[in-house]
């Protein structure tokens, strides 16, 4: 009987929303149009700038500043790109397909270096590395070298160190996806290439990576996008990338529309990245019948091989994670001995808090209303537009600040002169150079991750729930409160504690669009480390480390539930682009 309720529900369902489509826009889609104009409102602005010129500099950008910075970029990329598909790749290999000491440690430890934001990463290393640091005044004291200058040591500061410290604190973003495709693949491919003969590293070369292609492109492009994005690291260890050209041509050159040029000119860098990653999954798909996929048994690992994979997995965790943890607890603990907290320290946190508990009740309830616009337009082309309105998080930082300019000035143009014409008062800056334009840029750069991350939960609710809830007369708020709400309330939180997490370590916004004297934990690391007193940022550094831990213990803990051994391992359906 449910069944057949179900099935005249969805006919009628299915006549509906015929007759719907054949219609006008519908209020959804309207509003849904309205979130991606204002997604892309920074992209009109920076091509506003652009027009207008910069004068006698641009040629001089041309000649000296950016031939540097798109070779120096390229090759951080390329540098980049190898270390985190190599090291994630290859961890997530390990883990997935054999057993060794610290197996099951490594399995959720692998992903502690997302919490350290890559511009803290390198300023504890530039004080850790550094001449009279701790790791080269040991080296001397066992070598017997009394001056610093006769003992070589690698130079942190160079292209070389940045590709090395952003790829083991960037690794994860392949690690995580390219472990659950190894944990997905048939138990029988595998072990038919065993069978053949086939030894391990042939295994993974010619069946395992293969088949992880797509997810490794995925992972591989945002980490990729997030180097892109970076500021303080590149700025620290002396790198001039386009990111950090973009900010000098600002702020020491203020030329803000050779700022402009220089982000557009980055933003093509963005879209080849994007080609790049969608070619890397182009036809490429892994299909496997839900409930009948068994993983391979774990191969035992003894003797060398096992303290091989061992250290293996141990290195990008100590390198991206003990190592800059260590000395933020270190540093921190002789700052509050000598001096107490920092006397600004509330401050800091509370301007954090607020930007970042603001921006994620926005950005969650506007990921939420895409979400079920994609799911209730009669629109066909209500996924596409959802789909542009999650562009921005493609967008660096650095570039979405000078974007957002134009239309910040705008709207503030707008409603003054309005409020002269009419009220005969002037209303002055509203959202410009304030609180709120900070807010409306993070909406705008993480978006796409409550709207990704809601709509694949609602596709594990059944259409045909909606449909038998509307026979019944449910309107669209009851049927979110009564059926979907707790449904949704595991993937609302993971989509509200990532963005809360990104907005509080995100720097290079708040660093272009912050308001006059007003600090975040991240600006405040920043301006430590630009001064040299690494010491007294360590305490609001370790701070944004702890609330990165954050999402990393959700992900630990719904990510890396195992079936029991001897079980089948649930896994999805499909995974395609």
């Amino acid at each position: 009987m449910v069944d057949r309720l179900a099935g005249i529900a969805a006919t009628r369902g299915t006549a509906v929303a015929v007759r719907r489509r054949r219609g006008g826009w519908s209020p959804l889609t309207l509003a849904a149009l309205a979130i991606v104009a204002v997604v892309f409102a920074p992209i009109a602005g920076l091509v506003w700038f652009a027009v207008q010129g910069s004068g006698d500099l641009w040629p001089h950008l041309v000649r000296t500043v950016l031939p540097v910075a798109l070779q120096t970029t390229f090759l951080l990329l390329v540098g980049v790109g190898i270390v985190v598909a190599v090291v994630g790749v290859g961890t997530a290999w390990l883990v997935a397909t054999f057993r060794f000491p610290g197996r099951r440690l490594f399995e959720w430890a692998l992903l502690l270096p997302l919490s350290v934001p890559t511009y803290i990463l390198a300023y504890a290393y530039l004080d850790v590395l550094h001449p009279i640091g701790p790791v080269q005044s040991t080296l001397r004291d066992l070598l017997g070298i009394t001056s610093p200058r006769d003992l070589w040591f690698p130079e942190i500061r160079s292209l070389g160190g940045a590709i090395t410290l952003l790829g083991f604190v960037l690794y994860p973003y392949v690690y995580l996806p390219a472990r659950a495709l190894f944990m997905m693949q048939s138990k029988a491919a595998v072990e038919v290439a065993r069978t053949l003969g086939s030894g391990p590293a042939r295994t993974f070369f010619t069946v395992a990576l293969p088949l992880a292609r797509p997810a490794v492109a995925v992972g591989t492009s945002l980490a990729l996008m997030e180097a892109l994005n970076d500021i303080g690291a590149s700025e620290f260890l002396g790198v001039r990338t386009l990111t950090v050209a973009i900010y000098t041509t600002w702020v020491t050159r203020s030329s803000i529309e050779g700022a402009a040029q220089i982000a557009l000119m980055m933003l093509v860098v963005v879209f080849a990245l994007l080609l790049v990653e969608r070619a890397g999954r182009h036809h490429q798909r892994y299909v496997g019948r839900a409930g009948r996929t068994h993983p391979a048994a774990p191969l035992p690992l003894g003797g060398l091989k096992a303290v091989a994979a061992t250290l293996a997995c141990a290195l990008p965790v100590v390198i991206g994670f003990v190592v800059p943890a260590s000395y933020l607890v270190a540093e921190a603990g002789k700052r509050v001995r000598a001096f107490g907290l920092p006397p600004d320290l509330a401050s800091w946190i509370g301007n954090s808090l607020l930007l970042a508990l603001v921006a994620t009740a926005l950005t969650v309830l506007t990921g939420l209303f895409l979400a079920y616009v994609a799911r209730f337009s009669p629109r066909r082309g209500a996924h596409l537009i959802v789909r542009l309105a999650g562009i921005g998080y493609t967008i660096p930082g650095t570039v979405l600040a000078v974007g957002m300019l134009v239309p910040l000035a705008s709207f503030d143009n707008l409603v003054d002169g309005w409020a002269r014409a009419t009220l005969g008062i002037s209303t002055g800056l509203l959202l410009s150079g304030s609180g709120a334009a900070l807010v409306i840029a993070y909406v705008i750069r993480f978006l796409a991750i409550s709207s990704g991350g809601i709509e694949a939960g609602l596709t594990k609710i059944s259409p045909s729930l909606d449909m038998a809830a509307k026979s019944l007369g449910a309107g669209h708020a009851r049927l979110v409160g009564r059926i979907h709400a707790p449904m949704l309330r595991p993937a609302i939180t993971a989509a509200a504690l990532l963005v809360f997490v990104d907005c509080m370590k995100e720097l290079p916004i708040a660093l272009l669009l912050r308001p006059f004297n007003f600090e975040t934990l991240a600006t405040h690391v920043y301006a430590e480390a630009a001064r040299g007193t690494y010491e007294d940022g360590a305490v609001a550094a370790l701070m944004i480390v702890l609330v990165g831990l954050v999402p990393i213990a959700l992900l630990a803990g719904t990510s890396f539930r195992e079936a029991p051994s001897g079980g089948s391992a649930r896994s999805p359906s499909a995974v395609s682009s």
